[in-house]
């Protein structure tokens, strides 16, 4: 088959939510693809990201990257294979990673693709635990917060992918971790799976109060990937010198929620509060995925992934991570 005659499915940005989204937002559409050209290369996507972050550029305004623009394709971070190819550095069958995500085909200039190693791990974990989502982890405890052995730290959203990920780094540096999720089902994940020294639910508990149980001597770190509610518990529970790794926020991605009313702390305690954004720390990824992989490979890290069949289930999956509930735990993937 021509591939001027081939079609890609993709889903694209039907119109701007107000509040949360709804499928109406979105909208299934297929694509003619063009001939290649020389330097192209023609990629089947196997499977794409599903981020909490997207539901920011949904917005119209400037944010850290431009808003989707309503009509187009959404993207964001996809695994695929090299099907044709008219540049010699990615030869037919290449694992590529690629920002072409939320379609199943798709033609793209060599130079924005990076090769994989699908041998040395599962291709999907390379959206996950040795993806961006895993740098984000990694980034944020070490060059962040710099923790050390023997500290409590407090990271909110644990079951999920960034926060799943830290959990088990901090574990692995020694330091003792307190997780907060949003359902029994990711409060067990958490104590069974990921070993955590303590876990609660946040919405049936008071996170100061089990943050007081679980930490009386107070928090050395907290990695917020929630903020709201979460944060000012946290603050409250901040050691004197302590560091705050601001993440994600997503408590307030549908609706903005009160910033903390204890801000003051940050003063009276000489805290140390830092937002990153992971695209600032990229030239990171040859350490981490140096210490990851091993790491991966040797059962010392878990890849925790919900992956869902069919791009069609994309709008329904993402909205359901923005509710947090029990439907996904770790890294949330579609398998194309």
């Amino acid at each position: 088959m021509a591939i001027g005659k081939l079609q890609a499915k993709e889903i694209r940005l039907a119109s701007r939510p107000q509040g949360e989204p709804s499928a109406e937002n979105f909208e299934l559409a297929t694509v003619d693809l063009p001939e290649l050209q020389p330097g192209q290369v023609l990629v089947r996507n196997a499977f794409f990201s599903v981020d909490p972050y997207m539901r920011g550029r949904m917005n119209e305004g400037k944010s850290y990257v431009p808003p989707f623009a309503v009509g187009k394709v959404l993207d964001g971070a996809a695994i695929g294979q090299v099907v044709q190819s008219r540049d010699a550095g990615f030869p037919v069958s290449t694992w590529v990673q690629s920002l072409c995500g939320w379609r199943d085909y798709f033609v793209a200039p060599a130079e924005q693709l990076r090769e994989i190693d699908a041998n040395l791990a599962p291709a999907s974990a390379y959206l996950g635990v040795l993806g961006a989502t895993g740098l984000t982890a990694w980034v944020g405890l070490n060059d962040i917060a710099s923790v050390k052995e023997g500290e409590t730290i407090f990271i909110s959203g644990g079951a999920g992918a960034v926060g799943s990920i830290a959990c088990q780094l901090a574990k692995l540096r020694g330091c003792r971790v307190i997780a907060s999720a949003g359902s029994a089902a990711k409060v067990a994940f958490l104590r069974n799976q990921l070993k955590v020294d303590h876990a609660f639910n946040y919405r049936e508990s008071d996170p100061m109060e089990q943050l007081q149980k679980a930490a009386p001597d107070g928090l050395h770190v907290y990695f917020d990937n929630t903020a709201g509610p979460q944060l000012e518990a946290a603050l409250y529970a901040m050691r004197n010198h302590g560091r705050i790794v601001m993440c994600g926020a997503i408590s307030g991605y549908n609706t903005p929620v009160p910033g903390p009313r204890n801000m003051a702390l940050i003063i009276i305690r000489r805290l140390r509060m830092e937002g990153f954004i992971v695209v600032d720390h990229l030239h990171r990824m040859p350490t981490f995925l140096g210490e990851m992989i091993p790491a991966l490979r040797a059962g010392k890290l878990l890849h925790q992934e919900t992956a869902i069949q069919g791009i069609e289930q994309a709008p329904g999956a993402f909205i359901s991570l923005l509710r947090s509930g029990d439907a996904h735990m770790g890294k949330l993937v579609i398998r194309v």
